[in-house]
């Protein structure tokens, strides 16, 4: 254990009243050094020979099962292994309020923390702590599913790294397409209603103009809209959520300027060809797109409840038929799937896409999982943590199972074209896939890469429609060589960014719906820049690029 982490355990000792003596002969809590258990791998093959027990915290949704080892993925797994979990779990929705303190009372903590879900201040805060333990030595020695994920790519070991070379939690991984058709290429997809430009005899529009006169051509025949499909309230031309993740609407001005957009919704930065940092909001594309989007509001265009209105008020009046125009990340959630088609990318002075920062890895998340330093065997512990990534396992433990007692199941056992286990998504009917999936699923640390389609698993339905509308809608205008990736900072570098970041996307924000309700002069726009400045948007800028560059020297450029 490094120097500070034993200061800092000393003083969580004395902070919880002595409840923790490090280096005492008599203490009540053990604790891991943090080197690396030497233990032998034969003894780690399962099903162990004699019945072993750890201890896990985990979560589990509201109104669903509450005990881990009544789901039948924990109960399959245990006879799998001959390990016995005793699990401590917490309702998802109280997570965050009761987490901090099981972390901080090492005198309870388990083994392991399965859906940690840790962001990278928590990360290295326990890890400073001394409260959970490096994992690097024991993914190379007791984690072969794992260590066979990272090798083949090799960016999620990278991704999982530290600057001093320290892998802290187990990550969460989901391929669902790669590259620029990465399923998470595109968040805000515009949707355009098919049925209405049928009626009127338009085609789906393809650059800004031509997208305008649509627009125009919904209000001008509202009435007749309204009366052909019996639609009850208003016709609305486009309505969105702005700055709300995949409802923002401003996907559609990836075309101006030099197309980078505003496809960072969170950060409002984009990588260039020449692998530099950038302000996607600073940038001429934005001005004058946000110029474009206020002439569309001005024409009475777009949902005057568009910058106030919540979730379930978006999705009434979708449902209700009355959009022409929305986005999201499925139009399923809001309308009819089979009256809407994806609004292609639109050519202003380009015509260009440009894709969400990290998602050319696809899903992921870093600290999913903890190994904590309470855990007499580490070496067990991961060697069971390990099962979660055997190819079988991970999509039942982000999906769900089979043969369940009730009359849901995600999946039917199968075969592959080889003859092979293969799990089957199963069709669901009127049940909703989200409470199907929370029912049945345990999430916590998995991999599902895209060569186990077809192989271990089929892919899901809903993912399939989306992957091929990015693939034939999106990505062929996906121009850019780079997005931002998914990068480890530092504990002081985290937090700093993500003090700066609070002032600058506030203020990025506040001037998207201003500018698109009431426009802005020039010295407006220049005000902005200097207030952005003033926010030490170039301080934001270097630390991005630090840690960019970081990136590709670690693989190799």
């Amino acid at each position: 254990m490094k120097k500070n982490q034993k200061i800092a355990f000393a003083a969580l000792a004395i902070a919880l009243g002595g409840s923790l003596f490090v280096g005492c002969k008599d203490k009540n809590v053990s604790l891991n050094s943090g080197e690396v258990q030497k233990v032998d791998i034969a003894s780690l093959s399962f099903p162990l020979k004699e019945k072993a027990v750890i201890s896990g915290l985990t979560s589990f949704p509201a109104n669903t099962e509450s005990d881990p080892n009544n789901r039948t993925i924990f109960r399959r797994l245990q006879e799998k292994t001959n390990v016995e979990v005793k699990w401590t779990a917490i309702q998802s929705d109280q997570w965050n309020d009761k987490i901090t303190l099981a972390m901080a009372n090492p005198k309870t903590l388990a083994d392991f923390v399965f859906n940690a879900s840790f962001n990278d201040s928590s990360l290295l805060k326990y890890a400073d702590q001394g409260i959970i333990i490096p994992l690097e030595g024991y993914i190379d020695s007791y984690m072969p599913n794992l260590k066979k994920v990272f090798d083949k790519y090799p960016e999620y070991r990278a991704m999982c790294t530290d600057t001093n070379g320290h892998i802290w939690g187990l990550p969460w991984i989901e391929q669902l397409g790669s590259g620029k058709e990465a399923i998470q290429v595109i968040d805000n997809m515009s949707f355009i209603n098919k049925k209405w430009l049928d009626f009127l005899g338009l085609d789906v529009p393809k650059t800004v103009e031509e997208f305008e006169n649509v627009l125009l051509a919904f209000k001008a025949n509202a009435e007749k809209i309204q009366r052909k499909f019996s639609i009850d309230g208003s016709i609305i031309p486009m309505s969105f959520i702005m700055n709300d993740g995949g409802q923002d609407p401003y996907v559609l001005i990836n075309g101006f300027g030099e197309g980078y957009g505003d496809a960072d919704k969170g950060r409002h930065i984009a990588v260039t060809d020449e692998r530099k940092v950038i302000c996607s909001a600073t940038q001429e594309g934005f001005k004058k797109g946000t110029q474009w989007l206020h002439k569309l509001y001005e024409q009475g265009l777009i949902d005057p409840e568009a910058f106030t209105q919540e979730w379930s008020t978006y999705v009434s009046k979708g449902k209700s038929g009355r959009y022409g125009v929305c986005f999201s990340w499925d139009v399923a959630n809001i309308a009819n799937l089979a009256d809407w088609v994806p609004l292609p990318v639109l050519k202003a002075d380009v015509k260009n896409l440009t894709a969400q920062n990290g998602s050319f890895t696809s899903g992921f998340d870093r600290g999913r999982c903890v190994v904590t330093a309470v855990a007499k065997n580490p070496a067990l512990v991961c060697a069971w943590l390990d099962q979660m990534y055997d190819p079988f396992q991970s999509p039942q433990n982000n999906w769900g199972t089979y043969g369940e007692d009730d009359e849901f199941d995600i999946f039917v056992m199968g075969t592959n074209k080889d003859g092979k286990a293969m799990l089957k998504h199963a069709p669901l009917g009127t049940a909703s896939p989200v409470e199907v999936r929370e029912a049945e699923s345990v999430n916590g640390p998995l991999a599902i890469l895209d060569e186990y389609y077809g192989v271990y698993v089929t892919c899901p339905d809903d993912a399939k429609y989306r992957l091929d509308w990015i693939k034939d809608y999106f990505t062929p205008d996906v121009n850019e060589k780079y997005v931002y990736p998914n990068v480890f900072m530092t504990r002081e570098d985290t937090e700093e960014v993500s003090n700066i970041q609070a002032d600058v996307s506030k203020a990025i924000n506040t001037a998207k719906s201003d500018w698109v309700m009431n426009g802005f002069t020039e010295q407006d726009w220049d005000n902005f820049n200097k207030k952005l400045e003033s926010y030490k948007l170039e301080k934001l800028i270097s630390i991005f690029q630090k840690y960019l560059d970081s990136y590709y020297a670690s693989m190799g450029n």
